[in-house]
């Protein structure tokens, strides 16, 4: 099993890049992410618990449940189901404020599931391509809240 940890300060209110972060559409804006489309909405809200969130990324398709939801700080999800299969055993999205803005910890625990080469193609190509695609959506969220924090 391999951990996947991004980190990121942005300069808008923890309220707003909660938001933003935990409403996987956006995550579209990222070349990687293909598609996204909730399955079951949420309690509550169309993402909060319970709801399954199905996202088609370049490499590969993922649904997600969102097993724990505490706005405006933390949300967890769970991979139940990918192609190509994996063992997903969590992921989880931290906001802290911070004198900066908002403080995000997005981290993940997942290891292909492919006989022999699992393990190593989850250490040399998943990895990197899920924090590449996690940087990516951080990107887009800073500049999305920054820019609407700064323009009058």
């Amino acid at each position: 099993m391999e951990t996947i940890t991004v980190e990121r300060t942005i300069a808008a209110p923890v309220n707003d890049v909660f938001d933003w972060i935990s409403n996987a559409h956006n995550y579209t804006r990222v070349p990687m992410v293909l598609h996204e489309r909730v399955q079951t909405p949420g309690a509550g809200t169309t993402y909060g618990p319970g709801a399954v969130r199905f996202l088609v990324w370049a490499i590969g398709l993922f649904w997600e449940r969102i097993t724990h939801f505490d706005p405006p700080y933390s949300f967890e999800y769970h991979v139940y189901r990918s192609f190509p299969p994996a063992r997903h055993r969590a992921g989880r999205v931290d906001c802290t404020e911070t004198a900066g803005g908002t403080r995000v910890v997005w981290s993940t625990i997942v290891q292909l599931r492919i006989p022999f080469v699992g393990a190593a193609l989850t250490r040399r190509v998943a990895r990197p391509l899920l924090a590449h695609t996690f940087e990516r959506v951080l990107d887009v969220a800073e500049h999305d809240l920054v820019t609407r924090t700064t323009t009058p």
